[in-house]
């Protein structure tokens, strides 16, 4: 089974969530995660190149919750890894394009990485709003064509919309 997989089972099973909505699970792991990116975040241009055991190692955590700080941050990397196939011995380049990472962390709704003071130093507080604006934009569906309820449905049965689907 790939670590990976591993993650995913225990970290997005029905009992780690079940219990105290899975505050158990994810308060330890959230509080790791936060402690490496202010670290990443305090010298972004010295970011590690290192084999997935090593940095659990250098970032005083086990393979496990390495393994699912890696699949968060994937979207950012500058130099992807394929986090399924990953292993203890996989190296990973942790550059990071800067402004995904912000945008993946809104888009995660990650308040407790994205509010980090460490962000002060790599974009100002304007482009911070701009970037969080443009990420949550960027789900937001705008259905230009609306239709009316007398107009023909847009399933093609040939009957009014407030006949058919409009009900």
């Amino acid at each position: 089974m790939s670590l990976l997989k591993k993650w995913r089972d225990v970290a997005y099973s029905k009992e780690v969530n079940e219990v105290r909505g899975g505050q158990d699970f994810w308060q330890p792991y959230f509080l790791k995660e936060q402690a490496v990116y202010r670290r990443f975040l305090a010298e972004p241009d010295k970011l590690p190149k290192l084999s997935l055991k090593d940095f659990a190692a250098a970032y005083d955590m086990d393979v496990f919750y390495a393994t699912g700080f890696v699949d968060g941050i994937s979207g950012s990397l500058v130099h992807p890894v394929d986090v399924e196939t990953m292993t203890e011995d996989t190296v990973i380049d942790f550059s990071v394009d800067l402004e995904q990472l912000y945008k993946d962390m809104v888009e995660a709704r990650a308040d407790w990485l994205y509010e980090l003071e460490e962000w002060d130093a790599i974009f100002p507080e304007k482009k911070r709003k701009e970037l969080y604006l443009e990420q949550r934009k960027s789900g937001t569906v705008v259905n230009e064509n609306k239709v009316g309820r007398n107009d023909p449905c847009p399933c093609g049965s040939g009957k009014k919309y407030k006949k058919c689907c409009g009900r």
